[in-house]
């Protein structure tokens, strides 16, 4: 185990910050080869952002949940599938921390190790001596080609008959990948469909879904007292997951005012685009969205750090809204891209043009069902009218 010095939390965004033109570089190539290109990866490596959610005693900085969303939204104003991807990285490590401590010894070997994980309970673990046969098919796996370890969600087989959800770690190097990712949007995640057949699991890569994962309570004995693991897993998801649309929406607006001077509104009168009544509507209308998006994101992120220190416990209403900020901020996000998008005009629709690409994205992650705003916002409804759940990703 390596201790080493933990950057400041302006440092890990400036180097986010630093890695967009070299994001932007390979943005068309990830999108074509459906995976993110190594250079990215061993950029990210070194800027130290996959160590954002991993143990100090590992090497790794234990972030707040705010400088994981300000790193976050930066690297998807790069690429919205580096930003997804990273995202999906930085929440598999914090489930990687729930483990009991000797198997993250095994995961957390190389502290830059890349992580994925997926909460939808696909597989079927029948119990065997000393752990069990993992057996199941998960589509939408982010990374998967990209990461060392894999944190499954499956049920378990009781004795009784009934079936518990858990969480089940994997190499990457034992499950079987299909090249099944030919989506419209967010391409480069290279979000494939994993498959396990009659695996067998250790019993201590095996973590109970509801009290451990849900509840913030876990098996690690050295993370127990650690400020990162004393949230429930859903609202730290959910803070973390809404800032990647909001860096899509940066990146429309990027795209937007670097073109804006050399263009005309075809078959009108304005020889230039910014001096029309219309863009100026348009782009007051996109800002205001994007402020409401970052809004969502950090009064989201800026509640778990809250109670993390003051050790407060979730109510429900806290916990669905949780959900609902993330809904509200890809709502605002991706109606702030079409408004961006609209207003680009024809010329937007070539392949060499961010635009149509950031709209293809924000569009596919806007129907990721985590993430749907409806689906969040139908869920905090529920609550406030004093109606249980129907989810356990609360």
């Amino acid at each position: 185990m390596t201790i080493i010095q933990v950057p400041a939390n302006a440092e890990l965004v400036r180097r986010a910050t630093e890695l967009v033109p070299l994001i932007r570089k390979h943005a068309v190539w990830q999108e074509e080869n459906r995976v993110l290109h190594e250079e990215v990866l061993r950029g990210v490596a070194a800027a130290g952002l996959t160590r954002m959610r991993v143990p100090i005693r590992y090497g790794g900085f234990e972030s707040d949940v705010r400088t994981v969303c300000e790193v976050i939204a930066e690297l998807a104003r790069g690429d919205g599938s580096v930003g997804w991807t990273v995202s999906t990285m930085t929440i598999s490590s914090w489930l990687a921390g729930l483990f009991p401590d000797e198997v993250q010894d095994e995961i957390f070997a190389d502290p830059d190790v890349r992580i994925g994980s997926s909460v939808s309970p696909n597989g079927v673990a029948v119990p065997s001596e000393g752990g069990a046969v993992l057996n199941g098919r998960w589509p939408f796996s982010t990374g998967v080609s990209n990461s060392r370890w894999f944190v499954h969600s499956a049920v378990l087989a009781g004795e009784d008959g009934a079936f518990a959800p858990v969480m089940i770690a994997v190499p990457t190097s034992e499950l079987t990948i299909v090249d099944d990712w030919h989506t419209v949007g967010l391409r480069g995640t290279g979000s494939v469909t994993t498959v396990a057949q009659d695996l067998f699991v250790p019993e201590g890569r095996i973590l109970p879904m509801l009290p451990l994962v849900l509840q913030g309570r876990h098996r690690s004995e050295l993370n127990a007292e650690s400020l990162m693991w004393r949230s429930p897993f859903s609202p730290i998801t959910a803070a973390g997951a809404a800032a990647v649309p909001l860096g899509m929406a940066r990146a429309a607006q990027e795209a937007f005012f670097e073109r804006l001077p050399n263009r005309r509104i075809t078959y009108t009168g304005y020889e230039r685009q910014a001096e029309a009544p219309l863009t100026h509507l348009q782009v007051a209308e996109a800002a205001m969205r994007i402020d409401e998006a970052a809004f969502h994101v950090h009064r989201a992120a800026e509640r778990v750090d809250g109670k993390v220190r003051a050790g407060e416990a979730w109510s429900m209403a806290e916990r669905a809204l949780a959900r609902m900020e993330m809904g509200a901020s890809t709502q605002r996000a991706k109606e702030a891209v079409d408004i961006l998008n609209t207003a680009s005009g024809g010329s937007s629709i070539y392949s060499d043009q961010p635009m149509q690409r950031i709209e293809r994205d924000i569009q596919t992650i806007s129907l990721h069902g985590v993430l749907h705003p409806n689906t969040n916002l139908e869920l905090y409804g529920r609550v406030l009218c004093g109606l249980e759940p129907d989810t356990h990703l609360i």
